[in-house]
């Protein structure tokens, strides 16, 4: 199973609070939304942050997402690692 890095996804810390969650939300909503942006990802990255909104912002989903990925990180961690290495670089070069 991937791990979908939802704070990286956001642009927050996994410490954020909900303030900061909703805040990220609206701002990288509006960025990729497809009405306003005409690139030919932009739907789904929009997409992309509506579901980590979504994790994010519910205490009860936030806290499973959070115990899976610590799992994650003690199962398998250079998998994990490599994972999000590669995401943050191809954020970077966007």
């Amino acid at each position: 199973m991937s791990l979908h890095d939802h704070y990286a996804r956001l642009g927050v810390q996994p410490n954020a609070s909900i303030e900061q969650i909703k805040s990220a939300y609206r701002r990288n909503a509006t960025k990729f939304h497809p009405d306003r942006n005409p690139a030919p990802d932009a739907a789904a990255r929009f997409r992309e942050i509506q579901v980590a909104y979504e994790v994010l912002s519910d205490s009860e989903k936030r806290k499973a997402y959070d115990d899976y990925r610590q799992r994650s990180l003690i199962d398998d961690p250079l998998a994990v690692a490599q994972e999000i290495t590669a995401k943050y670089l191809q954020g970077l070069f966007q």
